[in-house]
């Protein structure tokens, strides 16, 4: 089965019920679906800076709950470190929490899920754009 890690942008995406999106997520076997740890710290952060959004509070928690949270270790680690010298090598540098996810994403061996074209960047890893 095919393993599809959400970015933070599509899963931003699904709670503004993109209508692209949240077809794919609600046709997807559950279980094929996962997001990087690196993707709740920052849907974490989201949510501290916006303590009044009582309802995306309660979205999140329930996403959460049903989605598969991937833990970021040592062999993610080391790839992401080759993958961050070797795009800054070629001189096409990307964020440092992009590379965190799209390295987790190739060492999970699981598609990209992002509208986010700049991963286009990192050769081998495997993205699809649910918003078009």
């Amino acid at each position: 089965m095919k393993r599809y890690m959400l970015d933070t942008n599509t899963v931003s995406h699904l709670f503004r019920r993109h209508p692209g999106v949240a077809k794919r997520v609600q046709t997807a076997p559950v279980a094929s679906l996962c997001i990087s740890a690196i993707t709740e710290g920052e849907l974490r952060f989201g949510l501290a800076k916006r303590l009044e959004a009582k309802g995306l509070h309660l979205a999140v928690a329930e996403f959460l709950r049903h989605v598969d949270v991937l833990a970021w270790d040592s062999a993610i680690a080391q790839r992401y470190g080759t993958m961050r010298a070797a795009l800054e090598r070629q001189g096409k540098p990307l964020a440092p929490i992009d590379l965190l996810i799209a390295a987790h994403a190739q060492g999970a061996n699981s598609v990209l899920v992002t509208n986010d074209s700049a991963f286009r960047q990192v050769s081998g890893l495997k993205t699809e754009d649910w918003t078009i």
